[in-house]
């Protein structure tokens, strides 16, 4: 009988036995329901003295990646419905391991673009208002807007309201979430950019300017006892452009006002637009103003207001909006029928001593009819969405016209806001 020595032993049994392996899988968790494309995340080690050799994954018993080492962080992409997913190590000797996991594919991901509808005409900037779910556990991280394939917004959250600057005409924007399992759902938003633009206003010629004193609020032309303002254009000093126009109130009548004015198209006009044959404003419809606005001292500002008016064929519209700061800190609209402000909701969110921005859309409906769809402050979208009726002029008045009002306080504290930027955009 042969005695073995005891070295000899030992490296038979160190042949004999396997190398002893683990896959540890740190997501997604077993038995969880995640999004159609969730991100597999995994470590493993073995004994073998060589180490891993590789990792890879398996989809429903089909091999679908492998990575050499031992570490694999690879997004693969689910059906909705259940799934048996395999995460395997292979060792350098000849040994194998694996880690189960089965994984549920929800089908409630998606996207709602409320505003602007896919197809339709819009002006610009356009409100583009959103919200996406997703069957990932942890829900929607951010949001996003692509324009002809460049990404030009993203914020975090599963909503958006925001206002997007588009080129004139066909554009095609997509609107995109991406969720916290590394998934993201797409829907287009194909849209016509309409629209003719009267830009930087605030340093135009043709504006006019005039005194309202209480409680009628007559026109009143300077000198106007008491109530004083000015307007100085092409101002460098506080400006975004470096061409902002500075208006001014100081006084002693309480709650006085100053309209300036610029009649943009037909009568009066300074832009070459007179309109004189009567052709272009009939077929207007749809109006815009977007402006930069400094506010210098927001405590003694009683209220900014911002109007689009427009005079044809006897009838007179006048969308008027104001941030009505120191009575109820909302803004509100111009009721043509009653003569009268109307409060909205819509709180008055402009910032003191820096610049702010304004977007007002409005339209005119097929019946004269005046429609006020949204004001955008400082990047958020209110929709108004409230249609009012227009009211009687004489029918000699034919125009448009861009009106900036500033009222005064309780004792006419002297007060300055500057516009930038101004520009009237309308199809």
């Amino acid at each position: 009988m042969r005695i073995l020595r005891l070295s000899s032993l030992m490296s038979i049994l160190a042949f004999a036995m396997p190398a002893f392996a683990s896959v540890a899988v740190s997501s997604p968790s077993n038995n969880s329901t995640v999004g159609p494309s969730v991100k597999v995340v995994a470590s493993s080690s073995t004994t073998c003295a060589k180490g891993v050799a590789s990792v890879g994954i398996y989809v429903d018993n089909s091999l679908q990646f492998v990575t050499n080492g031992n570490l694999v962080n690879k997004s693969i992409s689910l059906a909705p419905g259940k799934h048996y997913v395999v995460v395997q190590e292979w060792d350098y000797c000849g040994g194998s391991t694996t880690a189960p996991l089965n994984l549920t594919v929800a089908t409630t991901a998606g996207i709602t673009v409320t505003s602007p509808v896919s197809g339709s005409t819009v002006g610009t900037p356009a409100p583009f208002v959103a919200s996406a779910t997703s069957s990932c556990p942890a829900g929607v991280a951010a949001m996003g807007v692509y324009v002809n394939d460049k990404l030009i917004y993203q914020a975090p959250g599963a909503t958006m309201n925001a206002p997007i600057t588009l080129g004139v005409g066909q554009q095609k924007a997509v609107v995109q979430e991406w969720d916290y399992c590394g998934g993201s759902t797409t829907t287009p938003v194909n849209v016509t950019v309409t629209g003719t633009t009267i830009a930087n206003l605030q340093a135009a010629p043709g504006w006019n300017q005039w005194g309202q004193l209480p409680p009628v609020y007559a026109i009143c032309d300077a000198p106007c006892t008491g109530i004083n303002w000015s307007m100085e254009q092409h101002q460098a000093a506080v400006s975004t452009s470096g061409n902002a126009t500075a208006f001014s109130i100081s006084g002693t009548t309480p709650y006085a006002d100053v309209l300036y004015s610029n009649p943009v198209i037909g009568q009066g006009n300074k832009q070459n637009l007179t309109d004189a044959n009567h052709a272009l404003i009939p077929t207007l419809h749809n109006f815009v103003l977007d402006t930069d606005v400094f506010v210098t001292n927001l405590a003694v500002t009683q209220d900014l207001e911002f109007d689009i008016n427009m005079f044809e064929n006897g009838v007179g519209m006048e969308w008027g909006t104001q941030c009505d700061h120191l009575n109820g800190n909302v803004w509100d609209i111009w009721n043509n029928v009653d003569a009268k402000w109307v409060p909205t909701t819509i709180p008055c969110t402009l910032n003191d001593n820096t610049w702010n921005h304004v977007t007002l859309q409005v339209q005119r409906l097929a019946n004269d009819q005046l429609l006020y769809q949204s004001v955008t402050v400082n990047g958020v979208v209110f929709p108004i969405d409230v249609t009012v009726a227009p009211f009687p002029v004489p029918a000699g008045w034919w125009g448009m016209t861009i009106n900036f009002q500033m009222d005064g306080d309780y004792a006419m504290h002297s007060n300055t806001a500057y516009l930038d930027k101004t520009n009237f955009i309308y199809w």
